[in-house]
């Protein structure tokens, strides 16, 4: 397996080194970066044989799983960010590495100017016959394809379209006993949808060899498991084979409140398929919204089976901190499956999604070196040939504007005239905030040359909606300021809603954002003076998914931009 800073791969490393080269125009150098969260909810003890939910903090939405002997992989969904679809592994389901992205070259796929929550929608994972899989769609990019890897670390193929898709979104793949191999997906009912959010599962068969399906295609589910009842979004389906039936698991009901995860099943992979009439195997929906430090918005699971038999499941949910309202994404969270019946069973009616619960019986393995989950503290030192695998960009890089070689031990950003409002691929690398909690803080080195020249540390939920700490020049003299950005009426680089002036050289600062659920503070220091607080109970839900919309969630790190 690869190291896990080992993320932005050779590929990427030569395609940007090849690139325009941009003129070294007074670089801002981020000497570190620190990020530390504790949540009341997800900081309490667990005893050995516990594990936490959630199992991936922070932004790691549609998680899909496989099991390949005993090891396991995962991947979630990125969108618009780059490099795309982290890939992880473990053997206990519960500590998780990140061990690559499957997106790591600019040259597999083109998120040009889209949105951040547009790109690349719910992967899912499969191998057959020493060949890993992952299927995906690229919204507004492309459409369905499918990229392979004889090591799931990478390098991950160029990818390979599937133009009978035309339309669909969240594809997967099921090879049965015979080597007979299908895809399903989401996508358009027969006919004129019949009132918003009327979507079907589709199949279709597969060819391995040649990568290309055919065949007719067939509905196995039209809107949902109870038509009568106007059903929204069916998606995210998965084929899984035992004891003689085929189960096809579906999310069902949307990604917020009224998501849900149901079951159906048949003799036969394109059905007909009867719903489980105990469905939803697995919501949160109908809970008591004022119970403490609720989880909500359940579903998008994905069944795997352990060696020893038992199942478990993958899923997406959140951690709201208000009504519906949460800055850390969709998060991922692991819960046993009783298939103890003829159907799979995650949760039951009224049951609350636990914080703590009973491992799996696998060997445990060492907790990762990057944790994932309860508090945590990380420190990146920018003294490794690559990034480390969980930063990422908006976009994909058309130029070269960060290293880590000029100044070693230190990560370079090359300030560029492209605002984070810009919807293009600013100077900016994001790490994801995973706590509603959490401090993220930096120590850069950079001097302003000219009015409209800033620097500094970036709270992003996406383009429209964000906080930048900076440190610039205006009238001629360096100054810290807090810029916000609520919407997109307000300007691209956002408003000035606190700023002060800088005493002394303005070459090291420290810039330092804290998050206290729908509160931010945000503080600066000279590089060995005290702290002192900019701006104080900043409004946070402007950050939330909420407002702001869309499938992401809030990353914290470093951005330059030039006046010029």
């Amino acid at each position: 397996m690869k190291k896990h800073f080992l993320a932005l791969s050779v590929g990427l490393a030569t395609a940007l080194l090849t690139g325009t080269a941009l003129a070294q125009t007074a670089p801002a150098r981020f000497e570190s970066f620190t990020y530390e969260g504790r949540d009341p909810a997800t900081s309490v003890p667990v005893s050995p044989g516990q594990y936490r939910n959630p199992i991936l903090t922070g932004f790691y939405p549609d998680p899909s799983v496989t099991r390949v002997g005993d090891d396991f992989y995962l991947v979630t969904s990125t969108f618009s960010y780059f490099p795309g679809i982290p890939v992880f592994h473990s053997k206990d389901l519960v500590n998780w590495t990140q061990i690559g992205n499957a997106i790591d070259r600019p040259g597999q796929l083109d998120f040009a100017r889209l949105g951040l929550s547009r790109g690349v929608f719910a992967p899912t994972i499969e191998h057959h016959a020493g060949l890993f899989y992952i299927l995906n769609t690229c919204v507004d990019c492309g459409g369905n394809f499918l990229i392979t890897a004889t090591d799931p670390a990478g390098p991950w193929s160029d990818p390979v379209w599937l133009p009978d898709l035309e339309g669909a979104i969240d594809p997967s793949l099921f090879v049965d006993a015979e080597g007979q191999a299908w895809i399903l997906n989401n996508g358009p009912p027969q006919g004129m949808p019949e009132y918003e959010g009327h979507r079907a599962i589709w199949i279709q068969k597969f060819d391995i060899a040649r990568q290309a399906t055919y065949g007719a295609r067939t509905v196995l589910v039209n809107g949902g498991v109870d038509f009568s009842t106007r059903p929204i979004w069916i998606e995210g389906p998965h084929l899984t084979y035992r004891n003689g039936w085929y189960y096809l698991t579906c999310a069902e009901g949307g990604t917020a409140e009224g998501h849900s995860q149901v079951a159906l099943r048949s003799r036969s992979p394109d059905g007909p398929f009867e719903a489980f009439a105990g469905n939803p195997i697995l919501t949160q929906r109908g809970l008591d919204p004022t119970r403490p430090n609720p989880i909500t918005s359940a579903g998008h699971a994905d069944l795997v089976q352990t060696p020893d038999g038992d199942w478990w499941a993958t899923f997406l949910a959140v951690r709201p901190y208000g009504p519906d309202q949460y800055n850390t994404g969709r998060e991922t969270f692991l819960l046993p499956v009783d298939w103890s019946g003829e159907w799979p069973i995650i949760t039951i009616p009224g049951q609350v999604i636990p914080y703590q619960a009973e491992r799996p019986d696998l060997p445990r393995q060492p907790a990762p070196a990057v944790p994932t989950t309860g508090p945590f503290r990380v420190v990146d030192a920018f003294d490794g040939p690559a990034l480390p695998s969980y930063w990422m960009m908006m976009r994909n890089p058309r130029e070269t504007w960060y290293d880590l070689t000029s100044q070693p031990g230190s990560l370079s950003l090359t300030p560029r005239p492209v605002d984070l409002g810009d919807n293009a691929n600013p100077s900016f690398l994001g790490r994801r905030q995973q706590h509603q909690f959490a401090t993220a803080e930096t120590v850069m080195h950079w001097t302003p040359k000219e009015d409209g020249d800033r620097a500094g540390l970036a709270t992003l939920q996406n383009d429209d909606w964000f906080y930048f700490l900076a440190v610039g020049q205006e009238a001629g003299k360096p100054v810290v300021e807090l810029r916000r950005r609520a919407g997109p009426s307000e300007a691209a680089e956002g408003v000035v809603i606190a700023n002060a002036p800088l005493a002394g050289p303005a070459d090291a600062t420290r810039l330092r954002v804290t998050a206290r659920a729908d509160r931010y503070d945000f503080a600066y220091a000279a590089e060995r003076g005290d702290w002192t607080t900019l701006a104080r109970d900043v409004d946070g839900t402007i950050l939330s998914t909420r407002t702001a919309g869309g499938f992401v969630g809030v990353t914290f790190g470093p951005h330059a931009r030039s006046g010029h």
